[in-house]
């Protein structure tokens, strides 16, 4: 117990340990992955409105497990025939998509619902498939191998079957975004080779969305159902750019960051869209592009993969702990940067913490004397 002529310094003592304590971060506390075990990894490929994850267990040995999350439980999917499986999408329904080996070895598209368990979507005649996307109302766009060895953008029909989405006049194409109405989004080679980013109407078909100014290829990855279509593009010094392209113009999102390459990864209905910048060759920080407003998140704020943003504004991915991935969310509203000190705050603190010392020494001393006269009476 502390000498009860030391409680006079109290208010002194609390007043500097106060100034020395930085501002409360406002960031999500949550423990990172799914509680995954082993040494494995982890990685949230997107969210759905009642709170259920599709995700991806990555094994130290780096076999990948197909899973969903929720309330501290991991359900396996299973795989269709072979050894590993991952997830990229889910509805609003919990229904899973994403692409397992088969037992020959390929990698088949497949959807996944707790009733009906993992269906195989097949191909377009070729050996292998991809699910990328998935509508509120079930449908599915991915991209798959078709009978002359070229992957070909599709859409499922409503018997789950495969449409082929054809190109813009190049050998391939690959689809990776979806409205719910129905509205593909993703990449397509044109007959010059070049890649563009292309959105696909129902009775329209495919049309280039362009690029930007100088730039030669594009890519597409999200659309909202507004419209809203994100994605990335070369500029004229071929440094890569995330876009948001409205069907009249393509805004430069990565001019507003400045500085490193960009690629935008997903949108919700509000418009607000999320992707990752790497600067330098640095590990990439997530973006936040929101009401007209550019953010790049601080490294200790942010995901290294930036996947998905849900409407409700949460942003999906994984963070990076230097020998794994591990799931992670965190809110689109960037924490607060604890706050620059004033050069003076460093001189009050001193002049605190010296008239602390000081006050410390005298009670102490005090308190010394004391017990000495004490012992001195009982002699």
């Amino acid at each position: 117990m502390p000498p009860r002529h030391s409680r006079a310094c109290a208010p002194l003592l609390g007043l500097f340990l106060l100034a020395a304590i930085p501002a409360a971060s406002a960031a999500i506390h949550a423990e990172h992955g799914f509680g995954e075990k082993d040494g494995n990894g982890s990685i949230a490929s997107d969210l759905n409105p009642a709170g259920l994850v599709a995700g991806i267990i990555m094994e130290e040995a780096g076999r990948r497990r197909a899973v969903t999350y929720q309330h501290g439980r991991i359900r396996e999917l299973g795989t269709l025939g072979g050894d590993e499986g991952f997830t990229k999408a889910i509805n609003a329904h919990g229904v899973v998509v994403g692409s397992s080996q088969t037992a020959s070895g390929a990698w088949h598209a497949f959807r996944y619902d707790a009733a009906g368990g993992m269906r195989d979507l097949g191909t377009l005649g070729g050996s292998s498939s991809y699910a990328t996307a998935i509508a509120r109302d079930g449908t599915v766009a991915g991209y798959a191998d078709t009978s002359g060895g070229d992957f070909h953008a599709y859409v499922t029909k409503a018997d789950h079957s495969l449409q082929d989405l054809g190109t813009l006049g190049g050998a391939s194409s690959y689809a990776s975004g979806l409205n719910n109405h129905g509205v593909v989004v993703g990449t397509a080679q044109r007959g010059d080779g070049y890649r563009r980013a292309f959105i696909y109407r129902p009775g329209t078909g495919m049309q280039e969305i362009g690029t930007l100014p100088g730039g030669r290829i594009s890519s597409a990855t999200a659309i909202n159902d507004a419209g809203l279509v994100v994605g990335a593009a070369e500029t004229d010094k071929r440094r890569w750019h995330a876009f948001a392209w409205d069907g009249r113009r393509m805004i430069d999102l990565g001019a507003m960051i400045g500085q490193g390459d960009s690629y935008a990864t997903a949108v919700n209905a509000a418009g607000h869209v999320v992707g990752s910048v790497s600067i330098n060759g640095f590990e990439p920080m997530t973006f936040v592009y929101k009401d007209g407003v550019m953010t790049v998140r601080r490294r200790d704020d942010g995901l290294y993969l930036t996947n998905k943003i849900t409407d409700a504004g949460l942003v999906v991915g994984a963070v990076y702990t230097g020998h794994k991935f591990q799931a992670f969310a965190v809110p689109s509203q960037a924490a607060p940067a604890p706050p620059r000190r004033n050069p003076l705050d460093w001189f009050f603190m001193t002049v605190i913490a010296a008239a602390s010392g000081a006050v410390l020494y005298r009670a102490r001393r005090h308190f010394r004397v004391g017990l000495l006269g004490q012992r001195r009476h009982l002699l």
